[in-house]
């Protein structure tokens, strides 16, 4: 049985909820990674949501705003998504694409230990199960 841990990277990076968009477009290329969990002002542990490359540019530049003074948790959506480091990868498919998301927190003994991409399922999983995924989470419908 694959696990989300199993195909997961790890070194999923916080971005307090404070810090600006210009922060996290720093510790993102620091990173090369494309999406941050934000966490709620003095609690590392508690995610508020995932902000990423795209929201930088969508909801902030492209809006007019500005990066050095839009904070991560002025752009905090929605309910944020996670699944459990054990959860076998059909449940991680189902997740993402129920939701349809393109990245997913790692979660394991309610600590956040890493994050699955859709770089990290086309590197383990087989091309009918990502043609799957990717049909339901591009889809229009």
């Amino acid at each position: 049985m694959t696990t989300a841990k199993d195909i997961m990277h790890t070194g999923a990076t916080w971005i307090p909820a404070h810090e600006t968009l210009d922060r996290a477009a720093q510790l993102m290329r620091e990173h090369k990674v494309g999406a941050l969990p934000i966490s709620a002002s003095g609690e590392q542990d508690r995610m508020i949501g995932i902000l990423t490359d795209r929201d930088i540019v969508v909801d902030c530049v492209a809006m007019g705003r500005d990066p050095a003074k839009v904070t991560a948790g002025d752009l905090a959506q929605g309910t944020p998504r996670w699944i459990d480091a054990g959860a076998e990868v059909e449940d991680v498919l189902r997740e993402m694409q129920n939701h349809r998301i393109r990245r997913l927190p790692v979660v394991e003994n309610k600590k956040l230990i890493g994050m699955i991409s859709e770089a990290d399922l086309a590197q383990h999983l087989s091309d009918d199960q990502i043609a799957g995924w990717a049909e339901k989470v591009y889809s229009r419908n």
